[in-house]
This record gives structure tokens, sequence and C-alpha cells, in this order.
């Protein structure tokens, strides 16, 4: 099985101490995940080197000797769209950098440098550029020598996947894709872009969830100087940066109802305002989006726009749990452990016949994220060829033990504490504490979100934590969300 290749950054700045200085920090920051490095102290040094190289992501300095920092942009994308570009620009020249991005950069900061954020940025657009550029392989059987990320299965729901993939792909329509977490919603949207009209143009993805209700109108359609507290600079959002491209809204249920609204004139038109803006700006971008809870129950209990989601559901993709794809297990244990024995320098080579029949009798609550980490953590632990039972985490060697059915409300926790307890010391186990904590935090959050009735936010007020924290332990805990709250 083949790898991927290491990704390539270009610098280009005409400060040489400037750049020896970044890659000494580059260098630091991605020693578990190396990057080329590039430099270039000119445009056509910049230029020779991107036709050498085909960097994945670029940063680039404004002001340089021979060409203008945006006209070299200007041939950057030209031959490649698909590359994200990273302005850094000096004090007086923060327009030019804006104007670059709605041309498509990716995004700007300003010097002095702040390796931190400079850092992340990359990080990123790294990340993007892989999304855009590494072919997402649709298949029924694990492809041989393959450094590309793969869509795989052969049971009855991923074939119905497959043909609404191909069926959808080339028409520029929105697509809206549900499934639970860990399904592979994001590899479905890369697949449908990569196989549309727009594949040369620009993908980007946005997690809904994971960034601060404040800041996803921003993130989204950008702000104006001074628009609110804290934006001392312009800001283009993702609908403008991604104009001939294609954007992807992972879970859009979550999304506050004045956000909706924006997203749904959008839809419709095809145009927006910056947040603080008066100026109507035309965009014309591929919407897929995709989420983990059930869009129509959520309509109907009025949290979110019934208008919207006719807008959203135009072609819709459902992709299966693992827990209803028993017959796609052996194909896709196959395949995660021949690709993370190769990742992780181990030796494994096949699955011992017990080592399946308890993988296939968990429930799968994180379903294919939640396999790739238990195959894994064995695969660490794997000592020889054949990866034994022994070596799986202990909750899945010992079905259900860490995991007992949530009591109701009223019932009294302390008989199942001390049973667990006691069958985890006559077990011999070593990590009964993170277990306990475990435990504790699956019952704890399940009552508070049984309290009440599901809503996260006010489960999060009454935890004392952040939504996106409370998000975060309930799909690391396993715990469901449907007409009740239980505990996977």
């Amino acid at each position: 099985m083949k790898t991927a290749p290491m990704p390539t950054l270009l610098i280009v700045d005409d400060e040489r101490n400037l750049l020896d200085t970044l890659c000494r920090c580059f260098h630091r920051a991605f020693r578990a995940t190396p990057v080329t490095l590039v430099t270039a102290e000119s445009a056509g040094a910049a230029l020779e080197a991107f036709t050498r190289h085909t960097p994945d992501a670029v940063i680039l300095d404004i002001g340089l000797p021979d060409m203008s920092g945006l006209d070299l942009f200007r041939q950057i994308h030209q031959r490649d769209a698909r590359i994200p570009v990273i302005f850094m620009t000096g004090g007086g020249t923060t327009e030019t950098a804006i104007e670059a991005m709605k041309l498509g950069a990716y995004e700007y900061v300003l010097k002095p440098v702040q390796f931190e954020r400079l850092q992340d940025l990359v990080a990123r657009a790294l990340a993007i550029s892989r999304a855009m550029r590494v072919p997402t392989v649709v298949a029924q059987s694990a492809p041989a020598g393959s450094g590309s990320d793969v869509i795989l299965g052969r049971c009855p729901a991923m074939q119905e996947v497959y043909k609404a993939i191909g069926r959808v792909a080339p028409r520029d329509v929105t697509v809206l894709i549900q499934g639970e977490s860990g399904t592979g919603k994001e590899l479905v949207a890369r697949a449908i872009y990569q196989h549309s009209l727009r594949a040369s143009g620009a993908f980007l993805a946005i997690n809904c969830a994971a960034i601060p209700e404040p800041l996803l109108e921003s993130e989204l359609f950008g702000h104006e100087k001074g628009a609110f507290t804290g934006a001392d600079r312009s800001r283009i959002g993702k609908f403008e940066q991604c104009s001939g491209g294609t954007l992807f809204l992972d879970e859009i249920g979550d999304m506050t109802p004045l956000t909706q609204t924006k997203i749904l004139r959008v839809l419709q038109e095809q145009r927006f305002e910056r947040v603080g803006g008066s100026e109507t700006i035309q965009t014309d971008v591929r919407l897929i989006a995709a989420t983990h809870r059930e869009l129509e129950r959520l309509v109907a209990a009025g949290e979110f726009r019934g208008d919207l989601f006719y807008r959203l559901n135009v072609f819709p993709i459902r992709l299966p749990p693992l827990r209803e794809r028993r017959e796609d297990f052996p194909l896709l244990v196959d395949y995660f452990v021949r690709q993370f024995a190769q990742e992780l320098h181990k030796p494994v080579e096949t699955t011992a016949p017990e080592t399946m029949r308890l993988l296939e009798a968990h429930s799968w609550p994180g379903n294919l994220r939640e396999l790739q980490s238990v195959l894994k953590q064995a695969i660490l632990h794997a000592t020889g060829p054949l990866l034994i039972a022994d070596f799986l985490p202990e909750h899945i060697r010992t079905p259900r033990a860490m995991e007992p059915a949530a009591p109701a409300a009223s019932d009294d926790v302390t008989p199942l504490w001390g049973k667990f307890i006691s069958e985890r010391l006559q077990r011999g186990c070593t990590h009964l504490y993170d277990e306990s904590l475990e435990l504790m935090e699956r019952h704890l959050i399940t009552e508070v979100l049984r309290h009440t009735g599901g809503n996260q936010l006010r489960a999060a007020a009454t935890l004392g934590i952040t939504r996106g924290c409370l998000r975060n332990k309930i799909r690391s805990l396993g715990i469901t969300l449907e007409c009740s709250v239980s505990a996977g």
C-alpha cells in the first residue's frame, strides 16, 4: 500500500533572514509530520520553484523586487486555482492582500509575523490542499498500492451511496449528506467535488459545530473593519473566497436561525453582505451540506428553517452507520489493518478469527472513526504478524463491561458502581481510574441531556462547559441523541 507523499510548502520573500527563520520554525513545528520546505527570494525564482516542485501551499510576500505579489499570485492561481496561498504583508499594504483574497487567496498575515498563527494557517492550508488534490476512491474492494482516501464497502446501502455520487457529481445542484458522526460524510463530499465540473476550482470545508456561533457568520460571509469588537481589519468570508468552487458545510444542523437565514439567501440569489457592510457581493458557489442530526425533526420542532431544509435537500444522500454494514467488516478491517501497519511500521499482516468476532460484536457508536481508532491502538500493541484479541482495547475484549445501560434518573446508581468496580478488580484491571471517570461522565451527561430534553445549549450551561466541549464528549462517549437520550 502506497503512502501519501510528503507535502511541500513554498515560501516566497526577499528577506533572507526571514526565510531562514521561518524554515527553522517550520522544521521544528512539523517534526512529527514532516513537510518539504522550498524557498524563493523573487517572483522569477518562485515561478521556477512552483513548476519544479508543484507545492501543496504557498506563503507569499506582497512586496517582491521583480514583480508585485499580487501579479505573482495571479500567475500561480492561473496555473492551479486549488493551491492555497497565504499572503504576508507589511503595514500599509493590507488592501492589496484583501484584493488577493477576493481573487481566491486563502488568508493573509501581518508582519512582524506571529509564527503560531502562521503555523496554524499552514497546517489548515495543507489539509485543504490535500482534500482537493488527493483523489477519493470509491471502491467495492480494497485497492492495492493506493495513496488515496478510500470510500470502501460492498453492502447494498453503500452501493446506493456510490450510485448517488455518480448521479449528482456532474450536476451543479445542492447536496445534503446525512449520517451519524464518523460515517465518512466529508469523504463523500470530496468525491462529489472531485468528479464535478468544478474540480479545478477551490474546495473549502467548514465545520459549523466547531466554530463559536458569533464567529461563524464572519467565517462564512466575512466582515468589515470595525463591524464588532476585535474586528481590526476587513475579512473575506468563505462564500466570497470560494467563488467558482465548492463549499462543504459540515454539521449544518447546528447553525443559529440568523445564519440559516443568510445561507438561505445565498442559495436563492448567490448574493450576501459581509457582517457590518452594506455592499452586496455576488458569488458562484456550489454548496454541499452534511449533518448527523435529523433535520426533518428539527424542522418539526421549529429549530431549523423548513425553507432552508428544502433548499438543501435537493439531492439527499444517507450514509449508513457501521452497525448496518456487518458484511463489510472483514473488508474494512483488512484494509485499515494493512494501512495502519504500514504507517506505524508494525509487522501485522492479518487478523485472528477471535479478534474479528469481537470487533463484529461491538456496537460502534463512533462508526468508522471509532473502528480506525481501535485498530490503530491494537496495532501499536501488536508484537507479531497476527492481530490477536489480546491487543484490542479492553472495552472491545470485554463487551459492555465498561458500558452498562444508563439507569433512569430515579434509579440508585450505587449498586451499579459497586458491581462495576468489583468486576474490574476481579479482572485485574490496570486502568480503573480512567474507566471509572468515563463511566461517570457518560452517566452524568446522559442524565443532564435527558433533563433538558436533548437541548445541548441548556445541558452545556447546566454542566458549566461550552457547547463545543459537550458536543465532543457526546461524540467520544458514544451518546446518541434521538427522541430519547441513551448511552451507546
